[in-house]
């Protein structure tokens, strides 16, 4: 299995928000889904990426690494979509 865009919204918006159900509500899913995708990560990268203490969650330190690097991808994959959407509009 790979990194997926959709593991790495759920882990900006989670850290954003400090909570799987409001990463969730923002994302239009499921709380258990979010839950999947961040488990899926965490599996991937060998580490966890969120301290869970109650309803709220924090970044761990490697997420706290790992966190710029998850943004400048999605932010990359936005302006390809950008670049490409006015592209095709000028041909």
């Amino acid at each position: 299995m790979v990194v997926t865009f959709k593991h790495l919204e759920a882990f900006v918006w989670v850290a954003d928000l400090t909570s799987f159900v409001r990463a969730s509500e923002r994302l239009n899913t499921t709380q258990p889904n979010i839950s999947s995708r961040i488990a899926t990560l965490e599996g991937l990268i060998g580490t966890p990426l969120f301290d869970r203490n109650g309803a709220k969650v924090h970044l761990t330190s490697k997420g706290q690494q790992l966190m710029s690097h998850a943004r400048a991808v999605l932010a990359a994959r936005d302006q390809f979509c950008l670049l490409y959407t006015s592209d095709a509009a000028d041909d």
